[in-house]
């Protein structure tokens, strides 16, 4: 064997079989040893982008390890947005670059990017390989720690002589999966002594507990907590739980920022504590004590002081606490977050609200919803009610813009049975849309909805709020392509939607058609996105409701 193909009988070894990815010059010795792997599915995206998104989406959707490959220079690059966002939401990826050939690093050579250099703050490790012999080795560590601890992207630089040198080393065995750290006893029993005083108790769930599922609601059950999931973290517990009160933060439900605010007990599991989450930190939980369990020591206490810190595994402290479990009998403060929860907006008219939950109404426990980045994502978050995790994939961290249509076809491809809805924004679309020739290619079915408002909606709310109105470069509406137009010109049909009626006699014919369909739903463009805290506020300033509702909004055109 050469490099190549010791690398690729290395992923084979660690059972990841589906790469998404690009060719290029530095990589033409991989693409190559391809063609004789036929255990190997490869995805050929169109933009380096597209494929680290893919392989999110891929990761996202089932905990396992996603894989990009790139060549170097320019395709190298293109992968450093998917590199950051996948960091920023502690997503287990491994991806694979070519560079040039080992004489030549250093020489600005054709198509030559230090990219280790480069993705160094945006990846747990990466790795130059020098040799074809200590390929497998790498690509084993590297599997490893994207998976270990808090999970995220490992990067591995092959040069392209290396591909081609002859291998006579080993091919390893796959290391066993890694097993979080356990909580302290002293730690737990803090935590626990905390839980049995407290009178106005919260649990706030994040993505970092999904995986800990069942033993963080059979937590919350046992002991009659009310509990907020984020942005992440939906889906952890589900929806239909009398227990939970929604999302939390800048677009969070009343319910949730009302209860966080007057709390005397936040017992978080698995998540950061975001600026997002908490709004102005000095007055975020001004009444509580706060546990905070995580796998990361550096994320306890940087944002939020933490009263009990316990670092470990969610699903470990979940069950410990448990079994230790005094459910709480408070109805003065059952009575109150009842109140808060009744506190909801209805979307009844034609708007990008209306749309998004007409669509996440007819979605199954089982389908996989995927967003983009903007209002249509809030209004998701708010909407969808997911039963189970992992079916729920957005950018958080990073919040990037064309995240959404990739990463539905990668959750797309490691769930087959599942249904692989996206919504996007006409502008966040457009970022990726020239994966439509992926959907052809292989005729994956996932569902596109476009919420066409003509504008960077959320840009637009800010500056309407914040900006006197002055909307500088955010109407799309002038140059926007007939979406239509664009799916028929991939071979992919397409559904238009401009009122209620229109919505309600096409969505069945889009959700269940066999293979691909795009649904472009065109709304008013004056919409808001509503509860809102304002940057720098604390959640208890919350707008609840559109100040403006109350005088409905004249359409824009230009």
């Amino acid at each position: 064997m050469n490099g190549a193909q010791a690398l690729l009988q290395t992923l084979i070894q660690h059972n990841l079989t589906t790469i998404f990815g690009y060719p290029g010059g530095a990589v033409i010795p991989l693409y190559d040893a391809l063609t004789g792997f036929p255990e190997i599915r490869h995805i050929l995206v169109r933009h380096e982008q597209g494929a680290a998104h893919a392989a999110e989406g891929w990761a996202k959707a089932t905990g396992e390890v996603g894989v990009c490959l790139a060549t170097s220079g320019p395709g190298a690059t293109n992968l450093v947005t998917g590199l950051a966002d996948a960091m920023l939401d502690s997503v287990p990826l491994l991806a694979i670059t070519g560079n040039v050939a080992r004489p030549l690093i250093g020489t600005d050579a054709f198509q030559e990017a230090d990219i280790t250099g480069i993705t160094l703050p945006v990846t747990k490790h990466n790795y130059l390989v020098r040799s074809a012999d200590e390929l497998p080795r790498v690509i084993a560590e590297a599997v490893r720690l994207a998976r270990s601890g808090r999970p995220g992207p490992v990067l591995v630089d092959i040069p392209k002589d290396v591909q081609l040198e002859a291998f006579g080393g080993v091919i390893p065995t796959p290391h066993a999966r890694p097993i979080p750290p356990a909580p302290s006893e002293e730690a737990l029993e803090t935590a626990l002594e905390a839980l049995r005083s407290a009178r106005r108790p919260v649990l706030m769930l994040g993505g970092g507990a999904q995986d800990a599922a069942a033993e963080v609601t059979a937590f919350a059950r046992a002991w009659r907590l009310p509990t907020i999931t984020t942005l992440m973290g939906l889906g952890t517990l589900p929806a239909s739980d009398p227990l939970w009160l929604g999302m939390p933060g800048m677009h969070g439900s009343v319910a949730a920022n009302r209860a966080i605010t007057e709390a005397d007990l936040i017992v978080g599991m698995g998540l950061r504590f975001d600026d997002r989450v908490t709004g102005k930190t000095s007055r975020f939980a001004p009444n509580a004590r706060i546990v905070h369990v995580d796998v990361d020591a550096a994320e306890i206490g940087k944002l939020i002081r933490t009263h009990v810190p316990v670092r470990g595994d969610a699903g470990a402290a979940a069950r410990w606490l448990t079994q230790r479990a005094v459910p709480f009998a408070l109805p003065e403060w059952e009575a109150q977050l009842d109140v808060w929860r009744a506190n909801t907006i209805t979307h009844d008219t034609w708007s990008a609200g209306y749309a998004v939950r007409e669509i996440v109404s007819r979605l199954n426990p089982d389908d996989v919803l995927s967003t983009d980045v903007g209002q249509h994502q809030m209004l998701a978050a708010q909407l969808a009610r997911f039963e189970k995790p992992r079916r729920w994939l957005t950018s958080g961290g990073l919040g990037t813009m064309g995240f959404g249509f990739p990463a539905a076809i990668g959750a797309k491809l490691a769930c087959p049975e599942s249904r692989s809805v996206v919504i996007a924004g006409d502008g966040g679309f457009q970022m990726t849309a020239q994966e439509l020739a992926t959907l052809t290619k292989y005729g994956i079915g996932v569902k596109i909805a476009v919420i066409n408002n003509s504008y960077l909606g959320m840009v637009r709310q800010w500056q309407e709020l914040f900006h006197e109105e002055r909307y500088s470069e955010v109407w799309l509406g002038d140059s926007n392509p007939d979406f239509i137009k664009l799916a028929d010109a991939y071979g992919i049909p397409g559904y238009r939607a401009t009122n209620e009626q229109e919505l309600g006699s096409v969505m069945d014919a889009w959700l269940n058609s066999e293979g691909p369909a795009l649904l472009e739903a065109r709304v008013p463009n004056q919409h808001a996105v509503y509860p809102m805290v304002p940057a720098g506020a604390a959640l208890e300033d919350m707008i609840e409701r559109d100040p403006q509702e109350a005088q409905p909004r004249k359409e824009e055109t230009r």
